[in-house]
């Protein structure tokens, strides 16, 4: 219901420090009711990231100075998205009694999300899958999820929220 910095705590459960939750544009709103379910019930805080893969983080941190990746274009498109992003969020957990925050991340998505996800501590990541959508089958192909990266490459658990999935009848 409130937006609040990260911080970390144990609570029980052995859970520490708040839920990670990769947003961007367009996001589907099951992802953000799914976290905010899981964060209430834990007592968790829930940190947004937003990774800008317009630009990449010089000094390797996820909240430092961010460069644009094509040094004479247009700076990376963070500040209109991020405020974007923070409307979105804050009209769908306004009846939630979840204290979240959004911070801007640069880079490739999966990496940008682990680095935040060990910078803050958080118990886990929560991320959407795709729509179904020739594009998106065509980006899976060629890039890979975000959560596939997520779940080979670091260490925390990571909570995968269907997005409109396809379940099979029983002719299938």
């Amino acid at each position: 219901m409130t937006e609040t910095p990260a911080r970390r705590r144990e609570v029980s459960g052995g859970m520490i420090g708040p839920i990670l939750v990769g947003v961007m544009p367009g996001q589907h709103p099951v992802v953000l009711e799914q976290a905010a379910r899981v964060a209430a019930s834990a007592g968790l805080p829930l940190v947004f990231g937003y990774a800008d893969v317009t630009v990449y983080p010089v000094d390797g941190t996820t909240g430092g100075p961010a460069a644009p990746i094509d040094p004479d274009g247009v700076e990376g498109d963070a500040p209109d998205v991020v405020e974007a992003l923070k409307e979105v969020i804050a009209g769908h957990l306004q009846e939630k009694d979840v204290q979240w925050t959004l911070v801007p991340l640069a880079g490739e998505p999966a990496k940008a999300l682990a680095r935040e996800a060990e910078d803050v501590g958080a118990s886990m990541i929560v991320v959407g899958t795709r729509e179904h959508s020739l594009t998106a089958t065509l980006k899976d192909v060629t890039a890979g999820s975000v959560a596939r990266h997520l779940f080979h490459r670091q260490d925390r658990p990571v909570l995968v929220i269907p997005v409109n999935p396809r379940i099979p009848h029983d002719d299938d």
